[in-house]
């Protein structure tokens, strides 16, 4: 009996023993546990610290890339806003200097239309003397071309009349020796129309004038150029006679006796002829 209580408490003891070391190795293998779900953990926080700052950088970063991104496309379009605004300063610019040069193009305009105007008026009224000098002074680059050449036909026209009428009227002065208005018309008609058709034989006529007011020295190159460039011969063949008569009156006596030898070699059938024998022989006799 005594035996089977001590085996009992032997195999209690051994059992004691074998929980005490099953309690002693689970207790260790805990503590290990432990410790290594303490490592695990740190290497987790450490490594979720390390994802968050990297994810902290690469949202900075993002955001920095997109800032630097927009700051870019903001600048990009600002340049071609900034530029495409000059341009649109420079076009407003131009229109406005065109816009400028229209109405000035169109006031100048306006006022040739009113001067062509008064021009056509003057020329209804026949005020011949007061258009010519309106038509001179008007600017020829303002005009038309119509107009242009209108104005310019009536001129001719207007300034052959006039020169005809001064010419005429001075003929009429010389008429009655009144030579001081006749030498007027007759400047008056020459400078109206130095090329008119009757502007040889009003130089003639001016040239006599001038003789006849003892303005000799004005008469002579008047008459050199009658009497050798006339295309008429009677006007050539009476600037010659009078040349030399002149010439005489300035006592020029080679002169006079040249003119006239010339006079008797271009025009030997002249009704004057037989007088320049005559004051040619009287002159070669005297002088």
């Amino acid at each position: 009996m005594a035996t089977e209580v001590e085996d009992e408490i032997r195999e209690l003891r051994r059992e004691v023993i074998e929980s005490r070391g099953l309690v002693i190795k689970t207790n260790n293998l805990t503590n290990a546990l432990a410790a290594d779900l303490k490592s695990i953990a740190k290497r987790q926080a450490g490594y979720e610290r390390r994802i968050s700052w990297n994810s902290a950088s690469a949202y900075v970063v993002f955001v920095l890339v997109v800032l630097l991104g927009v700051k870019i496309l903001w600048d990009y379009r600002r340049e071609n806003l900034s530029s495409q605004t000059d341009g649109n300063k420079g076009e407003v610019e131009t229109l406005r200097k065109q816009k400028g040069e229209w109405e000035k193009r169109e006031e100048a305009r306006g006022r040739i239309d009113q001067h062509a105007l008064h021009l056509y008026e003057l020329v209804r009224g026949g005020k011949r003397t007061e258009f010519l000098e309106q038509f001179d002074a008007t600017p020829r680059d303002g005009l038309t071309k119509t107009e242009l050449q209108i104005f310019a036909d009536m001129a001719e026209r207007f300034r052959n009349e006039l020169a005809l009428e001064r010419y005429s009227a001075g003929l009429d002065h010389a008429r009655v020796a009144r030579w001081q208005e006749a030498a007027t018309a007759f400047e008056e008609a020459l400078k109206i129309k130095p090329d008119a058709t009757t502007a040889p034989a009003t130089k003639l006529a001016l040239a006599q004038a001038y003789h006849r007011l003892q303005r000799a020295r004005d008469a002579v190159p008047m008459l050199q150029a009658l009497s050798e460039g006339a295309t008429d011969k009677d006007i050539a063949a009476i600037a010659t006679w009078e040349l030399a008569q002149v010439d005489i009156d300035l006592q020029a006596w080679n002169d006079a006796k040249a003119t006239l030898r010339t006079f008797l070699k271009k025009f030997p059938d002249h009704a004057r002829a037989n007088d320049a024998r005559q004051v040619l022989a009287e002159l070669q006799y005297k002088h």
